[in-house]
């Protein structure tokens, strides 16, 4: 049996809307299928996720296995790294598309740069659905245009698990995800961990889309980064110091804001871009409430 080169790991759950569009972006690869390998963990999901899933899967020469797990988003992560065979896990979230060649060039840089424990791809900068959807596009985009290994610049940045490629030999090494990690955060705290041990992390030009492409709601973005705040409060009780409070207060993320939206603009010569400072302080507000939110429950 041929050893597989990479394993893609999927943590989803109630991805009816999304998960087709993502599983066909996988089994379309021109990377070669024998040396891949497919594994899903879903959390229990109560609509079509995994009918589709099945049915998706069942014509593919692709190997692959699905797993249902539901104690969160570390455990769910943990699952597929104790399940990996590859050298390296490919990270795909339920509404995500890859493009075609994006396994190829993610290995490929990861084989010729052996230092590197995680590297990112990039979010394609083609506008969403709608104009909330785009300014996240952008904005997700503009945060992760920096060098994560540069502990100024990238102090409160998180490169997130979705896009990215993660080198099997660093997460192992590290002691694998926190599975007392229920929500945001289990990436975050990896990197953490696997940059303290002296792996690099790094970007690289290979593209793919998130769940923006949608579009969202206002209302949607305020609770994302709400429950991202809430969940961050205990991940600071882990590892004190990994983030600067003061940079996540809104005056610092319409600064944040504003840098970013002349960048974006450069690359698209979109104006809508120039909104980009607003949507920041929206979302370091939520955040602001999550924390503090979570700060009074832990207190009582």
């Amino acid at each position: 049996m041929i050893k597989p080169k990479v394993t893609i790991g999927v943590c989803v759950r109630n991805c009816e809307d999304f998960i087709k569009d993502a599983v066909d972006s996988i089994v379309n690869q021109d990377f070669p299928c024998e040396l891949m390998e497919l594994i899903i963990v879903d959390g229990y999901s109560k609509d079509r996720t995994l009918s589709i899933l099945k049915e998706s899967l069942k014509k593919t020469d692709l190997k692959h296995k699905i797993i249902c797990e539901n104690e969160g988003l570390g455990r769910a992560r943990q699952i597929v790294v104790d399940n990996a065979g590859g050298d390296y896990i490919v990270w795909v979230d339920g509404d995500m598309v890859l493009s075609r060649d994006f396994v190829w060039k993610q290995v490929e840089f990861m084989d010729h740069n052996p230092n590197v424990g995680i590297a990112k791809g990039k979010i394609g900068l083609t506008p969403g659905a709608n104009w909330i959807g785009t300014l996240e596009i952008y904005s997700r985009a503009a945060s992760k245009m920096v060098d994560f290994n540069y502990k100024v610049k990238a102090h409160a940045k998180s490169m997130g698990t979705s896009g990215c490629i993660y080198r099997v030999k660093a997460i192992r090494q590290v002691g694998g995800f926190d599975e007392n990690i229920k929500g945001y955060g289990e990436d975050f705290d990896a990197e953490y961990r696997i940059r303290t041990a002296n792996w690099l992390l790094c970007t690289t030009n290979v593209e793919y889309r998130d769940y923006e492409r949608r579009g969202i709601t206002l209302k949607n973005l305020w609770c994302k980064y709400m429950q991202r705040g809430y969940d961050q409060h205990h991940l600071l009780h882990k590892n004190k110091g990994m983030i600067k409070l003061y940079k996540m207060l809104p005056p610092a993320a319409f600064l944040g804001g504003l840098f970013h939206s002349f960048t974006i603009f450069r690359l698209t010569r979109q104006k809508l871009a120039f909104i980009l400072p607003l949507q920041c302080v929206l979302k370091m507000t939520a955040w602001c409430v999550g924390f503090i939110k979570c700060h009074l429950d832990s207190s009582i």
